[in-house]
């Protein structure tokens, strides 16, 4: 009811308005059953506009302490998270990976409409970057389809470190299913997980129209931090123009178009 409630009455209404959000593919996207929203995360606002757009109801995992937090504050992050249809993780029984795996499969296994951010982390700065195998792993043990997003314009309406939101346009395209149900019963092999994800960094560089790095963003995010604080001297790598990357392969090598 909460979900629903923020997004026709207090939270929807304000967003048309002010940014004139819009998507295409729309149709892309199954009235129902189990499938996997995986979309490129340039800004905290990804979160917003596309459960907006979506009919559907989506799921994002989001970390239990943003629902355990004590007093008046505490309760408004619970009732803000769980309106944007965000889901807890208990984390204290094992690893947070296993943790969000075992969720993030139970909820698609349901039914759910699960939105997924396969780089793990907001891009430093728009480009796209190396994708995580999780994605793939919960596409096979759930068995269900995945979905490529693109999120156009949200890092102009909320720039990192913005403390204000600004009014520009938003876009989102949504591209065909990817299928992997060829691979049913290999998860777990890492080859296969990782040319699943080539392929669907693949589908989201061209909805998206992003350079992209064969890097993880958050190795970046950490380089970058360590620089700035005197504990490292290597730099955040520049846009790529020599196709040489810290891992010998090449920063701005194209992953994979299909699995094989």
């Amino acid at each position: 009811m909460l979900y629903w409630w923020s997004k026709y009455v207090l939270l929807g209404p304000l967003l048309r308005l002010f940014f004139r959000p819009s998507i295409e593919g729309v149709e892309h996207v199954p009235t129902q059953g189990g499938a996997i929203l995986a979309s490129n995360h340039l800004a905290v606002a990804d979160s917003f506009f596309l459960p907006l757009l979506v009919p559907r109801r989506i799921t994002f995992l989001a970390k239990r302490e943003y629902f355990t937090q004590p007093g008046l504050v505490g309760w408004f992050k619970k009732i803000f998270f769980t309106g944007v249809g965000q889901v807890p993780i208990d984390r204290s029984g094992g690893s947070a990976a296993q943790a969000a795996m075992d969720t993030a499969v139970r909820l698609l296994r349901e039914g759910n409409l699960l939105g997924i951010y396969p780089e793990g982390t907001r891009s430093p700065d728009g480009r796209l970057y190396k994708g995580k195998t999780g994605v793939a792993r919960m596409a096979l043990e759930a068995n269900v389809k995945v979905i490529p997003v693109a999120m156009i314009g949200t890092d102009k309406v909320n720039p990192i470190g913005s403390r204000m939101w600004r009014p520009r346009k938003v876009r989102i395209k949504i591209g065909p299913p990817l299928d992997f149900s060829r691979y049913a019963g290999m998860a777990g092999d890492r080859f296969i997980e990782r040319s699943m994800t080539d392929e669907i960094m693949y589908a989201l560089m061209e909805l998206t129209g992003q350079t992209y790095v064969d890097l993880y963003a958050a190795s970046v995010k950490e380089k970058a931090a360590a620089a700035e604080s005197g504990a490292a001297a290597t730099p955040t790598p520049p846009i790529p123009t020599d196709g040489e990357g810290d891992d010998g392969r090449g920063a701005s090598r194209v992953p994979g178009t299909r699995a094989s």
